[in-house]
């Protein structure tokens, strides 16, 4: 596993595994599979209502706690200040656990402005070492901005919609200006198009390497996190097998030509959801 060091010394793997849309039952035998297949990070959020789920599979894994990465998230409902450490509470709750690595603001929600307060909320947390980085999700620069002119911690990961159709390019610059390591949701754009793609494909045929496995190496040797979801357990384990070979410069460029700007999920200005 390759492991990247944040803007605050703390190391975390570069390939993680998500859970978004997994339902909790579902979440125990999925994660336990990720587990055994290698991954050490996983990522939950409170809105996908499979912490418990998440935390049922940690314990039955045996695996110590330090050599996990746990990272979940503050849902828009419950920004604020005050909110945003009871929602922690019962989060820490769920999952079991006596701290996370990684807490994250789940979306801006700039209509209800909350963001500023919601962070104030987390660099608590962090001082106190219930959290070991805090961060935010689907964060456009103006954002980032207002949060390093009104707080104290800079943000240690942006997590945000990422593929080959969607490089995010600006943002990943302002973010590598800043220190902030830009992490990727829906990183094979949900099993949709790309995969497809010609580039893609002839890239994948040359390595003899699935499409999903070309996208994979491609965020990481473009120094991103990534963090594929499966409930398949083959699945699981061929978004895993990605450690073992390298696109060339030459495979990476051709599948930056492909950026087209297509997002699946919300614009994160207009995500204004509690």
């Amino acid at each position: 596993m390759k492991f990247v060091t944040l803007n605050n010394g703390l190391s975390m793997p570069q390939l993680g595994f998500g859970v978004w849309q997994v339902e909790e039952e579902e979440a125990v035998p999925a994660v336990k599979k990720a587990l055994e297949t290698g991954y050490r990070s996983i990522d939950t959020a409170a809105a996908y209502k499979n912490e418990s789920g998440v935390g049922q599979a940690i314990q039955e894994s045996g695996i110590p706690r330090e050599e996990l990465f746990i990272t979940t998230k503050v849902w828009n409902g419950d920004q604020g200040y005050d909110n945003t450490l009871k929602a922690f509470d019962a989060s820490l709750e769920k999952l079991g656990l006596e701290y996370v690595d990684l807490y994250l603001i789940h979306w801006p929600n700039p209509a209800y402005d909350d963001y500023v307060d919601t962070y104030k909320a987390m660099e608590k947390l962090y001082r106190d070492g219930k959290v070991k980085a805090i961060g935010v999700c689907n964060f456009d620069t103006d954002h980032l901005q207002r949060l390093h002119d009104e707080c104290e911690v800079t943000p240690a990961v942006n997590q945000v919609e990422c593929h080959p159709y969607l490089a995010q390019n600006e943002l990943k610059k302002f973010c590598a200006d800043h220190d902030i390591y830009v992490e990727a949701w829906s990183p094979l754009m949900q099993g949709k198009t790309v995969l497809n793609d010609e580039t893609v494909k002839e890239i994948a045929e040359k390595h003899v390497k699935t499409p999903a496995q070309v996208i994979i190496r491609w965020h990481l040797q473009n120094n991103s996190i990534v963090i594929p979801k499966s409930v398949t357990p083959s699945r699981i384990e061929e978004n895993f097998n990605v450690l073992d070979f390298e696109l060339s410069e030459d495979d990476i460029e051709k599948i930056n030509t492909l950026d087209r700007g297509d997002r699946q999920g919300p614009v994160p200005s207009e995500m204004n959801h509690r």
